[in-house]
This record gives C-alpha cells, structure tokens and sequence, in this order.
C-alpha cells in the first residue's frame, strides 16, 4: 500500500500524507510500475466524474472539455508538461546533446506550443465525436488513462535512460520483467472490462503505436527520459480514444 500511495503522489497532485511513504527506498520506486494503471484508474474515474456533472447542464462538448480540464488538473499538467519540452527538442532539428538540452529548458518553444494545442483540442474533439457515434464515453473515460499508464513500461523495461540524472531515472532501464508484464496484464484487463473488446483492439492498436514511438525516441536522442515518458502518456491515451472510433 505505501508503494502504490508513493507512486499515487509521484504521478498525480492527490494529496498524500508524508507519514504514508516515509522510509520508502528509492530502489523500491521501479516496482510501483504495477501500480500504474491504478493511478491512471483514479485519474479516469474523476475525469468521468467532471463529463457527468458537466453534461446534463451545458452539453457534450463542453462536458468533453470538463473531461480534459479534470485530468489535467489531477495531474497538475505533468504529461503535458513532458510532452511539450519533448516536442521542443525532438523537432528542433538539432544534434542529440542541444536536444537534451532544449529538452531540460524550463521555457516552453513553438514547437511545445503548438503540440499541447494539438493534443488538448483532439481530447476534446475525440471525446466530443464518441458521444455522437453511440459510444460509452463514460467507461472510455476511465479506460485510456489506465491504458495509457499500463503502457508506460514499454518506455522504461531494459531502456536506456538518455541523461546522467533526473527523476526518469527512477524507472527508466530498473524494472524488472515481471512488473511489465504485470502491468501490461492489468491495462489490458482493465480495458476489457471497461471497453470490451472494441477497446482490446484499440489498447493493441495503441501498444503497437508505444512501440514505434520508443524507437523513434531511441533513435533520436539514444533512449528514454521522464519527459519522453510523460509525452508517451499523453499520445497513448489520445491513440487509444482515436483507434476506438
């Protein structure tokens, strides 16, 4: 239980009371793995949450952006905020070491910009469409989060971690087989359970795309880092909503 409060409080803003994760080891952190599609669970459940209470009141689209707000200030924008510094270094068109660099540059480019505009409305745009097309926009809500974050070991097991320190390395190139698999089982359980198997196959559909983006990454800049990580949360949990259409 204190592993998964640990990672609850790494991966989003809940709240957790310091004396729930005291003397946790660092070491220990790899492990919380398992746990990462618990947390994108509750994270998916709030987000449902916000499109219910939203929905009846001012419409679906509006509810489509409460959906996205509520993950975002859950999170407090963490994913998002790694998806923009990796689209200001992959596409800066720069050598591998400036890439890190611009990467680790707290001020966010055009090309940063221009992806949290493009991720943030295709949310919106996506969750608006399901609810035109007969879906259950509800259980899909709580569906990619979870997914997304059951897949964000394909990110860390037996990669490369591609700086000499930062949070990423808590994760990246330490867990073991067992807890990716593990975690993989349980995203793909939990998106069975949620989205039947429509959402298997988008959740397949999606593994494959996390596939294709870690090589793309380790071709960049020669591995993984947290903020590739973060944007790897963001594009899972959008590929996934898109592939379910």
């Amino acid at each position: 239980m204190k592993l998964f409060l640990a990672t609850l409080q790494f991966m989003t803003r809940i709240p957790v009371p310091a004396r729930w994760t005291d003397n946790l080891d660092m070491n220990d952190y790899a492990k919380g793995v398992v746990y990462f599609p618990f947390v994108g669970l509750i994270v998916g459940l709030l987000s449902a949450l916000a499109f219910a209470v939203v929905l009846p009141v001012y419409g679906p689209l509006l509810a489509a952006v409460a959906a996205v707000l509520a993950t975002t200030l859950v999170t407090g924008a963490f994913h998002l905020d790694g998806l923009a510094d990796t689209c200001d270094g992959i596409f800066s068109a720069r050598p591998r070491e400036r890439i890190l660099e611009i990467m680790r540059d707290s001020r966010i480019g055009s090309n940063g910009a221009l992806a949290l505009i493009f991720v943030i409305l295709a949310r919106v745009a996506i969750i608006y469409q399901l609810t035109q097309t007969g879906h259950n926009v509800y259980t899909l809500l709580v569906a990619a989060p979870a997914l997304s974050r059951a897949l964000l070991p394909v990110l860390m097991y037996q990669q490369k971690y591609a700086r000499e320190n930062g949070m990423g390395n808590l994760y990246i190139g330490k867990i073991g087989g067992q807890h990716y698999a593990i975690a993989l089982i349980i995203g793909l359980l939990m998106t069975l359970g949620f989205a039947s198997w429509h959402g298997g196959l988008a959740a397949i559909i999606t593994y494959l795309f996390a596939l294709l983006y870690r090589g793309f990454i380790n071709k960049r800049i020669g591995g993984q880092t947290g903020d590739t990580i973060g944007a790897g949360n963001e594009l899972f949990g959008l590929i996934f909503l898109f592939a379910v259409i």
